[in-house]
């Protein structure tokens, strides 16, 4: 399982993991199994694991004071789970983390994080490039949902997430995308007949 994350690390860096430091990796992150529905951050709950998906698929979520699920982030092998805030600042969260398939997950705790990136140099790297990664992802979003159409949003994520659309039902895509199901629907119908 470790291996998977090995590769992961060195495809973000120039400096190769050693040996040394492929054991400190295997110590610091453990395997845990996350059935379908079981929750790896509950809302109120301070984000004690980031996750790297092995296998399976994750969401992250809020729930409004109407019971509805506001999609925030979606996971599946060779991405992360977590709430970052969170976990950074130790705060309580605002969001829900589950599984949406059975996962299999290497966590890591903020104090062994932090102790890996005093020691590897691979993992400063790829903790620097995911983070730049981060933030251009999210302002394409946050710029997406100020000001681009629904199905603009759809086309752009149909073809930047193809995996994605796979792995999470119509409803769940909706949610992301900032529409109901049923605007989805309308919109694909439309895209067809084109």
């Amino acid at each position: 399982m470790h291996e998977i994350l090995y590769k992961y690390i060195n495809r973000f860096t120039a400096i190769p993991l050693i040996e040394r430091e492929m054991e400190l990796i295997k110590n610091a992150f453990v395997l845990k199994k996350i059935r379908k529905r079981q929750y790896l951050l509950q809302e109120g709950e301070i984000c004690k694991y980031l996750a790297f998906i092995i296998k399976g698929a994750m969401r992250q979520y809020r729930v409004d004071d109407k019971g509805s699920e506001h999609i925030m982030g979606l996971s599946i092998e060779n991405w992360w789970a977590g709430d970052r805030e969170s976990f950074s600042m130790l705060k309580p969260s605002a969001y829900n983390i589950d599984a949406w398939e059975d996962t299999d997950a290497l966590l890591v705790t903020k104090p062994e994080l932090t102790n890996l990136l005093k020691q590897i140099p691979a993992m400063v790297d790829m903790k620097r490039k995911l983070g730049e990664n981060n933030l251009t992802a999210t302002q394409r979003r946050l710029d997406a949902l100020i000001s681009s159409s629904a199905e603009k949003r759809l086309i752009d994520f149909e073809s930047t997430y193809p995996e994605l659309l796979q792995r999470f039902p119509q409803h769940i895509i909706a949610s992301y995308l900032g529409v109901t199901k049923e605007t989805l629907s309308r919109i694909r119908r439309q895209l067809v007949e084109k």
